[in-house]
């Protein structure tokens, strides 16, 4: 795959222009305080992983309307009694789930708890899922796939469900007795980015002990230009839509940005690492430079309130960004985080 998007130095200072709505905050204030009228319920259970040096937990929590969410908690077997853990909090990409409970360990391997959320009505793609989304035909007619679920109306998109539910699973995380609930990192790769986004956005002034946001080609990014340029899906599921429903433009714009990671990582307080793959035709480099550059910039005034950010850029790979390479960054960016 060739450059197709902006020159570096064009992506670097570029701005989305999506209009962000002005009940936005109103919207996502009423949003969480609905969810959290549902007790949270975290439940932990055992379970025998076959594998010596790791201890996993079976989770369930309440997500949006109560809806029980699933997860994976990893903690290191040796470690301390009584001593609480800092913890990655994982978020996994489009049309995956949690997988098998021995799949993914790699935080708990590094010495830090571990907890991979599933993601509602999702794991029918390479990775499994099972956790439903009991909501599926909100919203009238939609596209195949999740992202025009419910994009006739802000109150039922698909993606309203799934921030909620990646809010409450940090509180989740925070709950556990082995968990340092002041010591909370978020990450994810392409929705997982996003989903990262939107959690550090909507736990800003919310939440307490977030400690940095991991963003590794983050999907849900500046909508309005990602489904004019993205040649290949998930963005292309709203343009298939567009193009039979071809008076449902403005409309779908209007519920979209609602959901945009630009607008909710604009009001992020904690640190950031972001990647970017400059061939990247699943998420454009624009779509991800259009969220880093905003990412904090809404976060309060004076010299000390933007926070901290950072941005790797893999010039000559697509949509798989730095990969292997890249969580060896991530390893020291959180040992610089937990170090500060």
């Amino acid at each position: 795959m060739p450059l197709f998007d902006l020159p570096l130095d064009q992506l670097r200072a570029y701005s989305s222009s999506a209009v962000e709505p002005g009940d936005f905050d109103e919207f996502w204030t009423r949003t969480i305080a609905e969810a959290r009228g549902f007790p949270l319920d975290a439940v932990y259970t055992p379970v025998e992983n076959q594998l010596r040096v790791i201890d996993s937990f079976d989770v369930s929590f309440a997500g949006f309307g109560g809806d029980r969410i699933k997860g994976w908690l990893h903690l290191p077997a040796n470690r301390d009694a009584g001593s609480a853990l800092p913890v990655v909090v994982q978020y996994v990409g489009y049309s995956g789930g949690r997988g098998l409970v021995q799949q993914d360990t790699k935080w708990a391997q590094a010495g830090y708890a571990h907890f991979i959320m599933d993601t509602r009505g999702q794991g029918y793609g390479g990775i499994l899922g099972e956790t439903a989304d009991p909501h599926p035909s909100a919203g009238g007619v939609s596209y195949a796939g999740l992202m025009t679920r419910g994009i006739s109306a802000r109150e039922d998109y698909y993606y309203r469900r799934v921030f909620v539910d990646a809010f409450r699973a940090i509180e989740a995380a925070q709950s556990h007795p082995d968990v340092d609930a002041g010591k909370v990192v978020l990450a994810g790769v392409s929705q997982g980015g996003g989903l990262a986004i939107a959690a550090a956005g909507l736990a800003a002034d919310r939440l307490d002990g977030i400690l940095g946001t991991m963003a590794d080609v983050p999907f849900l990014q500046d909508f309005s230009r990602a489904i004019d340029l993205a040649p290949r899906g998930p963005y292309t599921e709203i343009a298939g839509f567009l193009s039979r429903h071809r008076d449902r433009y403005e409309p779908a714009l209007a519920v979209l940005n609602y959901f945009d990671g630009v607008h909710l990582g604009r009001r992020a307080t904690a640190p950031a690492l972001f990647s970017v793959a400059l061939m990247d035709d699943i998420c454009p480099p624009s779509t991800v430079f259009a969220s880093f550059n905003a990412y904090g910039t809404g976060a309060g005034s004076g010299p000390q309130s933007t926070p901290a950010k950072a941005v790797e850029v893999y010039r000559f790979n697509n949509h798989e960004g730095g990969q292997e390479h890249h969580w060896v960054k991530q390893l020291h960016y959180v040992a610089e985080l937990l170090a500060g």
